[in-house]
Parts: structure tokens; sequence; C-alpha cells
């Protein structure tokens, strides 16, 4: 066992990640469903025997939003609505888990949380001890301080970054129409590979849940099946909704692929800002493929400003996201070392794979 993984080893439960978004949380008029949270709390108090549970919960902006006249939703107004709102938000929690004697903590985080190998580190050592003490961490984005730039695109991500982070057995997205939805309309049960047949379902404008907001989950849930975890979207329907679930009793089931990774290697997945990508050829992502180190002769084109040693995307010539790694040069020198042969842009134990 890794020194990184000592302070851990007393941790024998496995992880479990949960994501509320807003239109689970909220009623008709956009404000927290007092019942939902109370339903919440008697699920996770249900789990905690069996499970270190982290929540991801949205809300905060929709709790907040009302004390500011004339509000629009620009950036600068979500980002105040949500200073307001998150303070507003943990009570709720913290008043429906008080009936279980179960505090919680409040984790704000932004992207810098899973960018730094040791910010990440100290993160998961504070988690330990909230579970070490029976306290439910609830985790949220940071809205006000968090770089547009380098914010999460949602709180999917958010979600499946931390559960592939922190090794989750399963990671559960709580959605409004409680599951993954066929052509008909009726929520599939088992899904074994997100491929184009399942992306079709939504591109087509089958899902009632929204073209972006389904797209996003099913993104992130390939993401996390790639890494070993397993995904079910749900909804909050019947009495023991988590334990149905996890039981595959209810919502849409993704089944996750075997991950031998590392743990460094499942950090840089997981969570190293993105600052430029990397496009190869068929034959560079053939070898890639094969566990081989990059070089540059298979790389087409470059974009975005890195330097050596930050983390950039790694995309296929129809510009598909197939994976990240740890550049060895800068993006200028790398587009000057095309047409070297031996030139290793990013060595294979820097490259991680979707």
């Amino acid at each position: 066992m890794s020194q990184e993984w000592d302070s851990f080893a007393a941790m024998q439960k496995p992880v479990l990640v949960i994501k509320l978004g807003t239109a689970v949380l909220t009623n008709d008029k956009g404000e927290i469903a007092q019942a939902t949270i109370k339903k919440v709390a008697a699920g996770v108090a249900e789990l905690i025997r069996d499970y270190n549970v982290i929540l991801v919960s949205s809300g905060a902006v929709g709790s907040g939003k009302s004390y500011f006249s004339q509000y629009k939703g620009t950036l600068a107004e979500r980002k105040a609505a949500a200073a307001v709102g998150n303070p507003i938000l943990i009570r709720h929690y913290q008043r429906h888990f008080s009936v279980y004697a179960i505090p919680v903590a409040q984790a704000l985080c932004e992207r810098q949380h899973f960018s730094s190998r040791p910010r990440w580190l100290q993160l998961r050592e504070t988690f330990s001890e909230f579970w070490k003490n029976g306290i439910l961490p609830i985790m949220n984005e940071n809205d006000l301080v968090s770089n547009v730039e380098l914010k999460f695109s949602d709180n999917d991500e958010l979600a499946t970054l931390t559960a592939i982070g922190f090794d989750a057995d399963a990671l559960l997205l709580c959605t409004s129409v409680g599951g993954f939805l066929d052509a008909d309309k009726q929520i599939i049960p088992r899904v074994e590979k997100v491929d184009g047949r399942i992306l079709g379902l939504v591109q087509k404008g089958k899902s009632s849940l929204g073209l972006g907001g389904m797209l996003s989950k099913l993104t992130f849930t390939r993401l996390a099946c790639s890494l070993g975890i397993r995904v079910v979207i749900c909804g909050l329907g019947g009495k023991t909704p988590f334990m149905d679930a996890l039981a595959g009793a209810a919502g849409t089931t993704f089944v996750p692929s075997v991950s031998n990774l590392k743990a460094r290697q499942k950090w840089l997945a997981s969570g190293s800002i993105t600052l430029g990508s990397i496009f190869v050829d068929r034959g560079a992502a053939r070898a890639l493929g094969q566990r081989r180190s990059l070089l540059t002769v298979g790389i087409r084109k470059v974009t975005g400003k890195f330097a050596p040693g930050e983390v950039v995307q790694l995309k296929d010539e129809d510009s598909n996201i197939i994976g990240v790694a740890k550049a060895r040069m800068s993006a200028t020198e790398t587009m000057g070392s095309l047409t070297s042969k031996n030139t290793i842009a990013a060595h294979a134990d820097d490259i991680v794979l979707f």
C-alpha cells in the first residue's frame, strides 16, 4: 500500500457518490422542496451503515436568487446568488439530517482542488476525517471565486470527477425522469456500453430531461464506467430510491469496465485541468491503445497553450476526446517537433485513455 493511501486504511467501507440536480430538489416555483430533502436524508441514513457517502448537491443558486431584485441570471448574479444560497441550502440539510444524528459538512470545491496532486491528497485526508467522525460531506462548486474558464461544466462533472478520484464503488446521478429513456420514453434498466446507439436516443430528442442535461450525464457516465465505476441514473421515487437504484431495481444501471489504473493515473483522468488539446492520427491512436508513448510524428495539430508537465486532452481525427496526457513539451515545442520520428510528446505512464 502506497503512503498516500495509508491514512485511508481504516476506511473499510466503499465510497458512494450521490448527485442531486436542481430539477429533483426544487418545486414548480423553483424553491427547495423540503419533502425531497427529508427523503434524501432518510435514504442516506440507511446507506451510511455500508458506505462512505459523498453528496453532491445543486440548489444554491435557486436558494439565493430571490434575494436579488430583477434577477436575470448573469454570471455575476449567479455567483452572488450561490454565495447567498449555499448557507441556506446547507441549513436545510442540517435540519433534516439532524433527525438521524448525522452532522453535515459543506465542501465548496474549485477545479484547482483536483488539478494539484498535493491539494487533492489534502482533500482526501479531510474527507477521511469526516467519515471517521460520522460526518456527511456535501459538495458543491465554489461559484463565488471559480474562474469562468476553469469552472466545472456542471455538477455531473463534479460528481464524476469526485467518484473517480475517491475510487467510488458507485455513482448515483439523480434526475427528474428516473432513468435513461428509450425511444418510447420507457426507462432502460441496464446499459452495457454507452455507444452510438445509446447516444442516438438523446440526439433524436427522445429524452424529456433535455438534450444538454442527458448528454452531459452520458458523457461523464462513459468516463466513470471506463475507469471501473458503476453508474446509476435514477430518480427519487419509491420509499427507498437509493437502495433500489444500487440493487438494480430502479433507474438505469450502466455497467463498468474493469480498470487496473493506479491511483495517480485515476487522479490524472479525474481532475487535471486541461489547457490544450493534441490531435493524433489513426496510427497514433492505435499505438496509444497498445499502451505506447505518444510520439510527435503521430500528432496532426495542437491547440491551446500549455507548458511542459501540464495536462492536455488527446483527441482523434474526428475530434473525439480519447484521453488525457501530461505533456513533455510546451505547445510551441510540440508543434515544432511534428516531423521528428523519435521525439516523445507524452510518456505512456502519463497517459490515461477513456
